[in-house]
């Protein structure tokens, strides 16, 4: 790396993953030398490598305005919009060592340019849209109110680009799990009050294995949403609907969110091998004995915390007052 005596520019090497699933066995990374500017964005330097080094360099692009959402890409695993993105800023932050990668590796068509199918279908499963019965010749049209309009939040800024969802390890590890960008539609249309579908998006969004409880609450989709929209809320969001709504079945998800309430509301504290045994019984905690024995070894539980008999967990000394919190800000029974 140089910088050059005016200090506008710097001398860089950037790195691409490239792969072709036509002509290419392996993925492979190449390197091209530019001299990058400050005002320069990702989207400048993919279409220099293009225009300047290789014509078969292939990535998508389109709005330039950060709307459409062509252009995400990964640089080093960081989720960015190369169309907004600052490319000295990476450099800086990566310290001159930046690869260009496509949003999963996995799912490569050519280069930048991935097969986004399984988040369109996920996408498309939880009824993007206002499900209702209109008049065909209607009188008038259907009116919301400022408060029903900001309920919504900020889920109809999504623009469906994919960063949050090819973030997420949970989906990562099941290709079940709808991810954070469907759990943002669900939520957004479920609230709509012209909307009759929210209580199938609730059963949907509910099941083990695709729904919000396997969720980790990890918040990489937070921090790779280009408009910063916060996934992690739409989806506490819909654990709380799923209550109200009395779609919310007896599992062990939904054991495990009633065990905190019923800790803390019992101690002012959380008692973590209560929730365990709340949540999965005797038999299921035997599972978790690894983790346990760390835990006892570390002082956070005690051998005999299991036990029915046993209350050792201290009392907050502002336990009466935790206790009325609770019940002010509870919005449905468990």
């Amino acid at each position: 790396m140089q910088k050059t005596e005016n200090s506008k520019t710097r001398k860089v090497t950037i790195k691409a993953f490239r792969f072709n699933i036509e002509t290419d066995y392996l993925p492979y990374t190449k390197e091209y030398e530019m001299e990058v500017g400050q005002d320069e964005l990702v989207l400048d330097l993919m279409n220099r490598i293009k225009w300047e080094h290789d014509g078969s360099f292939s990535y998508r692009r389109s709005c330039r305005h950060g709307i459409c959402g062509a252009c995400a890409i990964k640089v080093n695993g960081k989720a960015v919009l190369a169309c907004k993105q600052n490319a000295i800023e990476l450099l800086d932050l990566f310290n001159n060592d930046i690869t260009l990668e496509p949003q999963s590796k996995k799912r490569a068509v050519k280069d930048m340019i991935i097969d986004k199918g399984d988040f369109w279908e996920k996408h498309s499963a939880v009824k993007p849209y206002v499900v209702t019965d209109v008049e065909p010749h209607p009188e008038h049209e259907t009116k919301q109110s400022i408060a029903e309009f900001n309920n919504f939040l900020d889920s109809d800024l999504c623009i469906q680009c994919g960063a949050c969802h090819y973030s997420c390890p949970a989906l990562e590890v099941n290709e079940a799990f709808f991810g954070p960008a469907a759990f943002v539609a669900a939520y957004r249309f479920t609230v709509d009050t012209r909307d009759s579908a929210g209580i199938e998006r609730l059963e949907l969004t509910s099941e083990m294995g695709q729904g919000v409880w396997d969720c980790v609450k990890c918040f990489e989709c937070a921090e790779a949403c280009p408009k910063e929209i916060n996934p992690i809320e739409k989806i506490t969001k819909l654990h709380n609907l799923q209550f109200e709504k009395k779609v919310a079945r007896s599992n062990i998800a939904t054991r495990h969110a009633e065990g905190f309430v019923r800790s803390i509301k019992k101690h002012g504290f959380l008692d973590e091998a209560d929730i365990v045994v709340y949540s999965e019984g005797y038999l299921g905690m035997y599972k978790h004995m690894k983790t346990a024995i760390k835990m006892i070894k570390a002082g956070k539980i005690h051998w005999d915390d299991a036990l029915p008999w046993v209350d050792n967990v201290p009392k907050s000394k502002n336990l009466s007052e935790i206790q009325k919190l609770i019940e002010i800000s509870m919005t449905n029974k468990l």
